[in-house]
């Protein structure tokens, strides 16, 4: 079983240098990953160019370049919930800028020639259960979407979706049509490089071991080097430790699992949709057909990081309870990986002090989400107000190993439920 990610195996490192000696800067990023490099691109578009960024290992080896690709509308925190917290005004403007967010990452890679294996097929969130009470549950989400925020998923019958996908274990679904699929470390550093060439400096291999004041601005100290900054965004996710106490503890880090099979003969394909495919259990399976003709598999949500072996044996079980035909499939790859998680469930973009800001906590439903908090950093950083909804989802502490604790009773509390819906368990 391979350790490295499928994706590691095929993503040209870029080898940047790491950052040796003194430097300034106007705006230091910490973190190589999407949100750090969606706010540089942001910001190069407004025509700031005093830019540096610091990355402790690779560009994208953090939960930016482990996923499963998927580049979506909306948040980890249900429309639902979005409306009751606040309001339908601002829920809508939220909800909306998300799919304003995904138009913005296919236009990145379309102008940047980015070759990140963008593949057109929307998003099926597929009914596991297949129940008169789970269809009514998909129907209500349908219509609060397009009642509430103007957005149209299509439902689609069970019929079709057995004529997609080569398994009984699915009712029906909703398609999202305007969601892509992509090879996410790709993307990282095909956008880093697009934005080296319009100034953005990239030194990696800095981890920052000290950030203090220093005047009116900030020092950082990475092993090797030192940069003075006016402003600072820590954006480096569930990786980030021991810079910012405050932010540190207002994140769960949080476990998923992804494999890869070798490439299936055209007699064998099971998928027969470029959709990504998704379905409708609290910890549900997510997966989708590459262009080479293998299958990425991805799911369950733990405390704990795994094995690959161990990881392909449990992700090997899920994926037989919807094709078992493939029981002899070989599987080639198989990773994990930390999502930064908030237990409001929002991203965490917020002003920490003068001149310090922080991106953190898109809870696995951050490919789109973190091109939205460059945008709104972006602006933010030139002196417009953050938007207002953002308040109310800023840096509750999650307790340490207490939190985690609570939260995979949690996790387990919802698998077990959804295992007792289950009718054909």
């Amino acid at each position: 079983m391979n350790e490295r990610s499928f994706y590691e195996e095929h993503a040209a490192p870029l080898a940047l240098p790491p950052l040796q000696g003194e430097h300034r800067a106007g705006v230091a990023i910490v973190g190589g990953g999407l949100a750090g490099l969606s706010t540089a691109a942001s910001l190069l578009a407004r025509g700031v160019r005093d830019l540096m960024l610091l990355e402790a290992e690779q560009l994208g080896s953090g939960a930016s370049g482990r996923n499963g690709g998927f580049v979506m509308e909306g948040f980890s925190l249900s429309p639902q919930a979005l409306l009751r917290q606040l309001g339908a005004e601002a829920a809508r403007s939220l909800y909306g800028a998300s799919r304003d967010a995904v138009a913005l990452v296919r236009q990145r890679i379309v102008e940047h020639g980015i070759d990140c294996q963008r593949t057109e097929g929307g998003a099926l969130w597929l009914d596991w259960f297949d129940t008169p009470a789970s269809r009514q549950r998909m129907q209500a989400h349908a219509g609060l979407l397009r009642e509430r925020f103007g957005v149209e998923w299509d439902a689609v019958d069970r019929e079709q979706v057995r004529r997609w996908l080569d398994s009984p274990r699915y009712g029906g679904a909703l398609w999202e049509r305007g969601a892509f699929h992509f090879q996410p470390l790709r993307y990282v550093r095909g956008l880093a490089v697009a934005l080296q060439s319009q100034g953005l400096r990239i030194c990696e291999a800095s981890p920052v071991r000290e950030l203090v004041q220093h005047g009116s601005g900030w020092r950082l100290q990475t092993g090797t080097g030192v940069l003075h900054a006016e402003q600072v965004l820590l954006a480096g996710g569930a990786t980030l430790r021991g810079v910012h106490a405050g932010v540190e503890r207002a994140r769960l880090p949080i476990a998923t699992y992804v494999v890869c099979s070798e490439p299936l003969a055209p007699v064998r394909q099971v998928i027969h949709t470029d959709a990504a495919l998704y379905d409708n259990r609290f910890a549900f399976d997510y997966y989708r057909r590459l262009q080479d003709g293998r299958i990425l598999w991805g799911g369950r949500i733990s405390i704990r990081e795994r094995r690959p072996e161990a990881i392909a044996a449990l992700l090997k079980r899920d994926l037989l309870r919807v094709f078992p035909q493939l029981h002899d499939l070989r599987l080639t790859h198989a990773w994990g990986g930390l999502m930064s998680y908030a237990r409001h469930e929002m991203p965490q973009v917020l002003q920490l002090r003068q001149g310090l800001w922080a991106a953190q906590g898109f809870g696995g439903h951050g490919m789109a989400p973190t091109a939205l908090a460059g945008e709104w950093l972006a602006d933010a950083l030139l002196g417009r107000p953050l938007p207002q909804a953002l308040r109310r989802y800023g840096l509750q502490p999650v307790y340490g190993a207490a939190g985690l604790l609570a939260a995979q009773a949690r996790y387990s509390w919802a698998e077990l439920q959804d295992w007792l819906s289950d009718p054909r368990r």
